[in-house]
């Protein structure tokens, strides 16, 4: 293993003064699978005050000293520093009760959650893995350390970091870790929503988010319980292949790795079974579903105390996804003021994934016009931007001057220039623009 030269140097520096010293966790396991660790730990014999006295001269902070951690700042970059530890009872089925200090690395990697995580790595000593995590990074597997009930019982967030590692990897969960997921969901009940969705943000962004949501839906609902109508709700539609929850699984696997997209796709049909209609013909529809979605998923992200921006963005998101694409300049440009530049190229993402999850045989009609979107909307960002009235080249100051009185009329009188200027029947200039409104202020209104 190649370790980086300011965490090597906090190893060898606990390592001169006596003391044993690893790196540990994350860091080893991401090495071992050929990727560049995020953050490196290391754990050592070393009790808190000692790591105080061996870092003296460096800046440490006290990141968590009743838990034996220690931030050491080398060559200007973090390395937690964590005493050798076992863990007491965890009353509150998240934090330990009380840790306790030990002198051996063994004792410390029992405690750890899962085998891939429970590896540490000393330059001269080579790689202690104690619990076949290699074994386990080869075959791409999620296994707890020991008894995988214990392991939930004493801290239920496991249960989604399971399937995070798992997402993000492309590995499954052991089989009967696999079991105990399933039969330890009711644990999430009393963990804190900003875990839960700071948990489900990875899961969604993973490279495997398709398995998770397919193997698991047990957990998904567990913490959005308004999920669970959709497994195994009909869609008897030729436009369709697949119930709700596989649909809607299919469709954020087929979206960007990002959380507003994965979220909105996850989100997006959750009100079609309360909308489900069928016709004489057998026909499901789903009038008003994205309304209804909208609404939904309001409640569902304040719930799990979501940022406030991807908030707004998921519901906007979800009330729009079902719209027919503008199909021309002026209505790509009106879109855009509607929904802002970012969003209206979410949109598309949106509709390009929810489609990939449709029937393959209907989906060229729809793929047509979406590629008629793209490249529209590639057109309008090669244009100077006309797509709010901030954006005219004239505003309020210059129609005052010319006469007309403060009040509402002055945006009624902006945003039909506005349209003129987005239906191509009028150039955005202020020339122009001053012409056009001296006309529409003295032409008499039907």
């Amino acid at each position: 293993m190649q370790i980086p030269d300011h965490a090597r140097d906090v190893v060898e520096r606990l390592e001169r003064y006596g003391y044993e010293a690893y790196v540990v966790g994350g860091c080893v396991r991401d090495s071992l699978l050929g990727r560049e660790p995020k953050d490196w730990d290391v754990c050592t014999s070393a009790l808190p005050e000692e790591v105080l006295r061996v870092f003296r001269r460096f800046h440490v902070i006290k990141t968590g000293l009743q838990h034996g951690t220690l931030t050491v700042m080398s060559e200007h970059r973090p390395v937690e520093v964590t005493t050798f530890r076992t863990d007491g009872s965890y009353s509150d089925g998240r934090h330990p009760d009380s840790v306790s200090f030990v002198p051996r690395i063994e004792e410390d990697l029992a405690r750890r959650d899962f085998t891939i995580n429970a590896m540490a790595y000393n330059p001269a000593r080579g790689l202690i893995d104690l619990y076949g995590g290699q074994d386990d990074l080869r075959a791409g597997l999620i296994r707890c350390v020991g008894e995988p009930d214990a392991r939930f019982h004493e801290d239920g967030l496991r249960l989604l970091r399971a399937l995070r590692f798992a997402a993000r990897y492309g590995f499954a969960p052991e089989r009967e870790t696999g079991y105990a997921l399933r039969r330890n969901r009711h644990l999430l009940e009393h963990i804190s929503a900003e875990r839960i969705f700071s948990e489900l943000r990875g899961i969604l962004e993973g490279r495997d988010a398709l398995s998770m949501l397919l193997g698991f839906p047990e957990l998904f609902t567990a913490v959005i319980p308004e999920l669970e109508p959709c497994i195994g709700a009909p869609q008897n539609s030729p436009y369709h292949c697949y119930d709700v929850w596989t649909h809607s699984a299919h469709a954020v696997q087929a979206a960007p790795a990002d959380i507003i997209l994965r979220l909105t796709l996850l989100l997006h049909d959750i009100a079609k079974p309360a909308c489900r209609s069928t016709d004489a013909a057998g026909i499901d529809h789903f009038h008003g579903h994205p309304e209804q979605g909208a609404q939904l998923a309001e409640r569902i992200l304040r719930r799990l105390k979501s940022d406030n921006d991807t908030r707004r963005d998921v519901v906007t998101l979800i009330r729009e996804h079902d719209r027919a694409l503008p199909q021309d300049l002026p209505a790509m440009r009106r879109l855009i003021g509607k929904l802002g530049l970012l969003n209206t190229q979410r949109l598309l993402e949106v509709q390009r994934a929810d489609l990939a999850a449709h029937a393959p045989e209907h989906r060229e009609s729809w793929a047509a016009d979406l590629r008629r979107a793209q490249a529209l909307l590639a057109e309008v960002q090669d244009e100077p931007p006309a797509f709010s009235v901030g954006d005219l080249a004239i505003g309020g100051r210059e129609l005052l001057q010319m006469g007309l009185a403060p009040g509402p009329g002055i945006r009624r009188l902006l945003e039909q220039l506005l349209r003129e200027v987005q239906d191509e029947q009028l150039t955005n200039s202020p020339e122009a623009l001053c012409t056009r409104a001296r006309q529409l202020l003295t032409t008499p209104q039907a």
